[in-house]
């Protein structure tokens, strides 16, 4: 299977064209959802099977319409309307569509795809219609790549779908790197695993020989850093996702953990730990120039920068106990923005800049939460006996972080979240998993 290296260059080059011969319409379509609230009643929609306009087409079509179905489902904001509820059925991709059998069973959002094979090349194509307003939504898109691809040109639809729905980016089409774990929870074995965001397509990066910790994604999702004790001691390894090829960072002297990339990719932010304080450091990868952000006596860990590169936020114990802290990327004078009883842990700023998830843990109790930049805002979204670890979608909407339950037998799985605290759920993976990063959507 090709690594998300492999499958972000020409392997599996997909190709998106509008399909401009769709009639024109006067009337704009009504059917929007607010994703910023609470609890919503599911938007109904359906997805009649995709057309296999070729005999070829045929095995895939099926599996591309149950995916996009899927990934709709997922989010907790769409239900599907069961196929035998259908009163018309869609066998011409061009046909005009009788709205009044689709309002009549409650579909208020009626997705039309055609899937056609030829050769080494598969084209998918599909229109999505408002059926309260009876109008196209936008136009018709056509996705092509190769057989292979259909996973991805699937996410590619359930995410042209969603934006013209949510009126937000999409994040189906999308990986997740994360550490896979197995064996008695006194000696886990752990390796480096990437998936597609839904858990399908995994694969592993590295054995499971030495204990491996923190893998996040460049900007451009063609490397992933993470913390190795292949030596004895942590040490920061940077790997190249498409020839697998791994190299280390000589200049760094002392132990080194918690890399994230800088929104260029020309650098990293880390914490290091140097005759026995632990501080925050930025490197350049191209030159190997380290830079020295904090000199704080306290124990400063877990940097992540924001979206403009311009600010960090970090984890710091020097007001007694462990809070966040928001200082220049340059270093300098840091700011405290938690405030809430407890303490708080592996902060990571959202792609859209506005908040900030982190872990927090009080009373005993593991909690996944959010805030505002200033601090601001903040809300809990998730409790248990151990949440850590949270990641952002690729637009700012859902977290995913690891769970681990109680007991001799406790493991840790990958849950997912969105920002409101609804659709908490499990993310399939076949071993434990634990520290997922979630990279940004593919190319």
């Amino acid at each position: 299977m090709a690594g998300i290296g492999k499958i972000t260059r020409a392997a599996l080059a997909i190709f998106a064209t509008l399909l401009l011969a769709l009639p024109a319409v006067a009337q704009q379509p009504t059917l929007e959802i607010d994703v910023t609230g609470g609890v919503i009643e599911p938007v109904p929609f359906a997805a009649p099977g995709f057309i296999a306009e070729n005999a070829a087409a045929g095995p895939v079509a099926a599996k591309i319409t149950q995916v996009i179905a899927s990934d709709l489902i997922g989010t907790g904001l769409f239900r599907e309307i069961p196929p035998q509820a259908y009163i018309s059925a869609v066998s011409n991709f061009n046909a005009p569509v009788q709205f009044a059998d689709w309002r009549a069973i409650n579909a208020q959002a009626l997705i039309v795809g055609a899937v056609s094979v030829q050769g080494s090349k598969l084209t998918v194509k599909f229109r999505l219609f408002d059926v309260f307003a009876q109008v196209p939504m936008g136009q018709g898109v056509q996705f092509t790549g190769t057989p292979e691809s259909w996973r991805r040109i699937a996410h590619k639809v359930s995410d042209a779908v969603y934006s013209r729905l949510t009126g937000e980016g999409g994040y189906f089409d999308s990986k997740v790197v994360f550490v896979s774990e197995s064996g008695p929870k006194g000696n886990r074995l752990k390796r480096l695993a990437i998936m597609d965001y839904d858990g399908a397509n995994l694969e592993y990066l590295t054995d499971n020989s030495t204990i491996v910790l923190s893998p996040r994604f460049s900007p451009d999702n063609s490397q992933i850093l993470y913390t190795s004790y292949e030596t004895g001691e942590p040490r920061i390894y940077l790997m190249d996702l498409q020839s697998r090829s791994r190299q280390t960072f000589p200049s760094l002297i002392g132990t080194s953990f918690a890399p994230r990339f800088a929104p260029d990719g020309q650098r990293i932010v880390f914490s290091q730990t140097k005759r026995g304080n632990t501080d925050v450091f930025t490197l350049d990868i191209r030159t190997g120039r380290e830079t020295r952000l904090t000199t704080s006596p306290a124990i400063d860990t877990s940097p992540s920068f924001s979206p403009d590169g311009q600010r960090v936020v970090f984890a710091s114990d020097r007001g007694g106990s462990q809070q966040l802290y928001v200082m220049s990327a340059n270093g300098g004078d840091a700011r405290r923005i938690s405030f809430g009883t407890g303490s708080y842990s592996t902060p990571v700023w959202s792609p859209r800049g506005d908040l900030v998830a982190f872990t927090k843990m009080e009373n005993g109790r593991f909690h996944i939460g959010v805030m505002r930049i200033d601090g601001s805002q903040e809300r809990l979204l998730t409790a248990s006996f151990l949440d850590e670890g949270p990641t952002w979608s690729p637009n700012g909407r859902v977290l995913m972080f690891f769970r681990e339950s109680s007991g001799a037998s406790g493991a840790p799985q990958i849950f997912a979240v969105d920002i409101t605290g609804r659709n908490l759920r499990q993310v399939p993976t076949p071993e434990f998993a634990s520290d997922p990063a979630w990279s940004s959507l593919l190319k």
